[in-house]
């Protein structure tokens, strides 16, 4: 990956294949790579050129440890898709997703067509009081064990439907646990983007044609929210993935990548 002075910080993106435009937003302390796994091969397959990259708040990007707004984050990406020759097709998950509504809303003429995935157009009280936790913890200095964090990101992300085989359970288990508990002043200031007002009445306003995906066993932001996103943008369109929860991409990505190929494909 590279770093690119942009919007007056440094992200690191990385692009491949070649055509139009394809532009992935990542959701709250991940890395921009984890599209690697599976959205990026497919949709480079498909003919698309894809960039991916790691939001502000995430090393080896700009960590921004005093803090930032979403508005920062939209201007990051629509700041990478002039840079890379817009327009593009921009997909994102979770805070991603919020990224890539406003995007559509502030910057139409920058995005071909938007898909939200497992997003939301309100904070959720639950969810808050997560981020709230995480927030305080590292306030505090206090640091879980990686087992803890590991059983509790699986059981909070993945669906029961994933986690019936016993040797795929133990999997995620050991690759949460490998990537650690702890937390950067960047990430802390990711999660401090929970505390929001409603968005929904503004989304109607949303010209750009879209998709919403709803990850049908999600507990972080549950379908129902993605479900209004859709129902607030006109002419959006709604998906429900099954069997897979908060990582839906990660957990049924066959799925996912068809529903992203053929809607973006449309256009």
């Amino acid at each position: 990956m590279a770093m690119v002075p942009l919007n007056g910080i440094e992200l690191n993106v990385q692009t491949e294949g070649s055509g139009d435009l394809v532009v992935l937003v990542m959701g709250t302390g991940s890395p921009g790579r984890v599209w690697r796994t599976y959205q990026v091969p497919a949709l480079v397959k498909a003919g698309y050129r894809v960039a991916y990259f790691d939001n502000r708040g995430i090393r080896p990007s700009s960590e921004c440890a005093g803090g930032f707004t979403i508005h920062d984050m939209v201007a990051d990406t629509a700041a990478l898709i002039s840079h890379l020759g817009a327009p593009a097709h921009v997909i994102g998950t979770s805070l991603g997703a919020r990224v890539t509504q406003e995007l559509a809303l502030a910057h139409p003429s920058l995005v071909s067509s938007a898909v939200m995935m497992a997003t939301a157009g309100r904070p959720d009280p639950v969810q808050q009081a997560w981020s709230h936790s995480l927030m305080d913890l590292y306030d505090k200095g206090v640091e879980v064990p990686p087992s803890f964090y590991a059983a509790a990101a699986v059981v909070r992300n993945l669906s029961p439907a994933t986690l019936t085989d016993p040797i795929v359970a133990r999997d995620w288990l050991q690759m949460y646990e490998f990537t650690g508990s702890s937390i950067g002043p960047g990430g802390r200031a990711q999660l401090a983007l929970g505390d929001y007002e409603p968005r929904l009445d503004a989304y109607r306003a949303i010209s750009v044609r879209s998709l919403v995906i709803g990850f049908a066993d999600d507990l972080v932001l549950p379908p129902r929210l993605s479900r209004e996103v859709a129902d607030a943008i006109p002419g959006a369109r709604y998906a429900e993935v099954a069997d897979c929860g908060h990582i839906g991409y990660l957990e049924r990505p066959d799925e996912v990548n068809r529903l992203l190929v053929e809607f973006i494909g449309r256009g």
